[in-house]
C-alpha cells in the first residue's frame, strides 16, 4: 500500500531530513518529496504527501513551487535589443530612441500582463506630450517587436481595434527651390557647403553621406560608392556628382599619399551638425527652413520634371518601391531650376586659398 516516511541524513552542511514515499507497496518505486533543514518542515511535507496519497492522487511537487514572476517590459526590451545582432548600428539607435519614449507605467508592467488598453494609454500619453505621429508609430512598432520576442500572443500592440495612432494632417512638403538652396550655401562653412552640394546633386540620404569614406571614392566615375551595409535598400550603388561639385570635394581631401581610406569623405560633417547649420542659415537668409532630407525630395522631383523614368530614378537614389518614390518624394515645384553650383562653389575654393 502507499506510504511515506522521513530519512535523516548527515551532510557536510549539517543534518537534513528527506521525505520519501511510494504510491504502492514495496514493489513500487521510491519517490522523493523534498529535503529540509528542520524536522518540523519535513513533518509538514510528509503530512501533505500522506493527504495526497489518501485522496488517491500522486503527489505533484510542481504544485508547491511558487510561480516565477514574469519579467517587466523594460527587462525584456533590453534582452530584445541585445539580441538584434542582425541590424545596423543606426537601426539599434533607432530602436533605443523609440523604446526610450515608453512610459514608466508600461516599462514596470510584467510582460504577460500588458493589455491593448495599456498600449492605447501609452499612445495617448505620447500624444499629450506633443510627440509627432511618426515618432509614436516608431515607438509602437518597437513595442510590438518586443512583445513578439517575448512570445506574447495575441500581441496587444497589434490590436487595431483598441490601439490607434493619432490623426495627423500632413503638411504638403515643398522642397526648397534653387534660390533658397543657393542662399543657404552662401552662409554655411565650406565643409557644410560641399556636403550641401553633394546632397542636392545626388539625392542621397544624409546618413549615406555621413557614412561615406575616402576609400569609397572613384575619381574616374566622379562618384563615391554607397555600400550595401549603409544603403537602406541593402543594395550598393554609385552617387555620381557633376564635375564642378566633385572637383571641389576632391580639392578638400589630403594629398593622395596622405589619405586614409577609412577616414570620412565629408570631414567634420555629421547629419545633426549639417541639419543645424542649414536651419540657422535658413533663418539668417530669411528663407523657409528645409532639412537635408528635403534635398532628396528636391532631387527626385527635378529628375521627374526632367523626364527621367521611375526605374532610373529609383536606381539612382536607392528607392526600391517606385510607387513610394512617386507618391512620397515627387512634388510640384514652382521653380524647377538647378542650383548654380559652379558659381556657388567658388566661395569654397576662395576660402580654402585664404586659409
Amino acid at each position: 500500500m502507499a506510504s511515506s516516511w522521513i530519512n535523516a541524513r548527515t551532510t557536510k552542511d549539517g543534518k537534513r531530513y528527506r521525505v520519501m514515499f511510494r504510491v504502492g507497496g514495496r514493489e513500487a518505486a521510491t519517490r522523493y518529496a523534498g529535503s529540509f533543514v528542520t524536522k518540523r518542515e519535513a513533518l509538514a511535507r510528509r503530512a501533505w504527501v500522506t493527504g495526497e496519497l489518501a485522496a488517491m492522487r500522486v503527489p505533484d511537487l510542481a504544485t508547491l513551487i511558487e510561480p516565477t514572476a514574469a519579467p517587466t517590459f523594460a527587462e525584456v526590451a533590453k534582452r530584445w535589443q541585445a539580441s538584434r545582432v542582425d541590424v545596423r548600428d543606426s537601426t539599434l539607435i533607432q530602436h533605443r530612441t523609440a523604446l526610450g519614449r515608453v512610459t514608466d507605467a508600461v516599462n514596470a508592467t510584467p510582460i504577460d500582463r500588458i493589455t491593448p488598453a495599456d498600449v492605447a494609454s501609452l499612445v495617448a500619453a505620447l500624444t499629450e506630450a506633443g510627440k509627432a505621429r511618426e515618432s509614436i508609430r516608431k515607438t509602437l512598432t518597437a513595442v510590438a517587436m518586443v512583445l513578439d520576442y517575448a512570445g506574447v500572443a495575441p500581441n496587444p500592440a497589434r490590436d487595431r481595434v483598441t490601439v490607434k495612432l493619432p490623426r495627423e494632417e500632413r503638411d504638403e512638403i515643398q522642397p526648397p527651390d534653387a534660390t533658397a538652396v543657393e542662399a543657404v550655401a552662401h552662409l554655411v562653412t565650406p565643409a557644410y557647403l560641399v556636403a550641401l552640394a553633394a546632397l542636392d546633386v545626388t539625392g542621397c540620404r544624409v546618413g549615406e553621406m555621413e557614412a561615406a569614406r575616402i576609400g569609397d571614392l572613384d575619381e574616374d566615375r566622379k562618384a563615391w560608392l554607397i555600400r550595401s551595409r549603409v544603403s537602406k535598400t541593402k543594395a550598393s550603388r554609385w552617387a555620381t556628382m557633376p564635375a564642378d561639385v566633385f572637383d571641389v570635394l576632391l580639392e578638400r581631401l589630403p594629398a593622395r599619399e596622405d589619405r586614409d581610406p577609412a577616414a570620412p569623405l565629408f570631414a567634420d560633417v555629421t547629419a545633426d551638425r549639417l541639419r543645424t547649420a542649414i536651419a540657422r542659415a535658413c533663418r539668417d537668409a530669411s528663407v523657409a527652413t528645409f532639412s537635408p532630407h528635403d534635398l532628396r525630395h528636391r532631387r527626385i522631383s527635378l529628375l521627374h520634371r526632367q523626364g527621367v523614368d521611375w526605374a532610373t530614378i529609383g536606381a539612382r537614389v536607392g528607392q526600391r518601391n517606385l510607387s513610394v518614390t512617386a507618391d512620397t518624394y515627387t512634388h510640384a515645384m514652382v521653380d524647377p531650376a538647378e542650383a548654380n553650383w559652379a558659381d556657388v562653389l567658388v566661395r569654397a575654393r576662395t576660402l580654402r586659398a585664404l586659409a
